[in-house]
């Protein structure tokens, strides 16, 4: 009767328990209902383990088989992506993008110049002005690139994040680029075959690596006023003398020195010379490890610092009185007024530089950058 009972209270293989009670059986039956109960159902448990086991053992594996698959298919996407940002961004760090703008606008200002009239705004003159551009942002690359190169290990003081300094580049390599860009440079020069375009080529080259380059009688960054006139003379050149002679050859049209390529020369030169002032007051301490002996490490950082606004309020001072001295009323409120606010927002932007950060100079010099862009864009007004 037991047995009966128990064989009908047993569940299947898949029931976790008996649904017999204890007051239904007696105390024999109840000692073996006990005993085959436990061995039945630690047998199902295990078995149930067993299977469920297997089971998540199988699950398992099919999911890290996809996972491994997934994987072996992203990580090579990945790479390759990863790989064509980081050598977008090694080119950006080499090529100095913000000095090449400055060109850019300078150059295009400078154009504007060589315009008398805005029926000469032809595709003649745009054509022309994309030629100017196309050969200089190759002399540009061989400027930026033959730096880096002769101050190497200035570079990784100073400014350990550019690709040769951090090793990104190997100086081999960088050779083989720069000679490229020098070469490149003049040869598109050659084909458009305008002469103040190959002069000014010319110039700025001759001018910067004597700047750069140690050898012999050149090096000129050693030398502080070297240094300066060197600079200030080669974006003269490529900015302002350059675009302007450049124009008037593809427009056929004579060359003369208007009252604005004046007021670009003497203005302009200011700037040039402060931005090579300012670029060595956060570069103090790699430049006394090479022994460069630049007006920063001479009087402090403190000193060129405010001499560097100084500077640049005397320029303004002398645009006010340029653009004051205009017979035309629109050109001489423009000029004044526009150049009146720029010297009291530099006056602004210079008390709030930390003379102890690095950064705070740095950020400070990338403003003199874009005072330069804006300048080359009023000049046009001037008149």
């Amino acid at each position: 009767m037991a047995l009966r009972l128990l064989g009908s209270s047993f569940p299947s293989s898949i029931t976790t328990g008996c649904y017999v009670t204890r007051a239904s059986l007696p105390s024999k039956s109840l000692e073996f209902s006990k005993e085959y109960n436990w061995k039945h159902n630690s047998r199902s448990i295990f078995e149930r383990g067993s299977t469920i086991t297997t089971c998540e053992k199988h699950d398992e594996k099919k999911y890290l088989m996809n996972v491994t698959q997934s994987h072996e298919a992203e990580p090579h996407s990945q790479t390759i992506f990863n790989s064509i940002i980081h050598a977008l961004d090694a080119f950006r760090k080499f090529s100095r993008f913000y000095a090449f703008i400055a060109m850019i606008v300078g150059s295009f200002s400078s154009s504007l110049l060589a315009v008398d009239n805005l029926s000469e705004l032809s595709p003649t003159f745009f054509n022309g002005f994309l030629q100017y551009v196309a050969a200089f942002f190759f002399m540009h690359m061989y400027i930026v690139g033959v730096n880096q190169l002769a101050d190497l290990e200035i570079d990784k003081i100073n400014k350990p994040y550019l690709p040769l300094a951090s090793g990104v580049y190997s100086f081999r390599n960088g050779v083989i680029l720069v000679t490229s860009f020098l070469l490149t440079s003049f040869g598109v020069g050659w084909i458009i075959g305008s002469k103040p375009l190959l002069w000014a080529l010319f110039g700025s080259f001759f001018l910067m690596s004597a700047y750069s380059v140690d050898l012999p009688l050149l090096r000129w960054k050693k030398s502080t006023i070297l240094s300066v006139m060197a600079n200030v003379f080669s974006m003269l050149i490529s900015f302002n003398f350059g675009p302007f002679f450049h124009m008037k050859t593809m427009l056929k049209k004579k060359a003369i020195f208007p009252r604005s390529l004046v007021f670009a020369t003497a203005v302009m030169g200011i700037f040039y010379g402060i931005i090579m002032l300012a670029k060595d007051i956060p570069d103090i301490e790699g430049d006394k490890m090479a022994g460069l002996q630049t007006l920063a490490v001479r009087l402090g950082p403190k000193k060129v610092f405010w001499f560097c606004v100084f500077l640049l309020e005397m320029a303004y001072g002398v645009a006010i009185m340029i653009g004051a001295s205009s017979p035309f009323s629109w050109s001489k409120i423009f000029v004044v007024f526009s150049h009146a606010i720029m010297a009291l927002f530099v006056w602004y932007r210079a008390t709030l530089v930390d003379l102890s950060s690095k950064d705070s100079l740095q950020a400070f010099y990338m403003v003199i950058f874009k005072l330069i862009y804006t300048e080359n864009i009023l000049m046009i007004f001037v008149r």
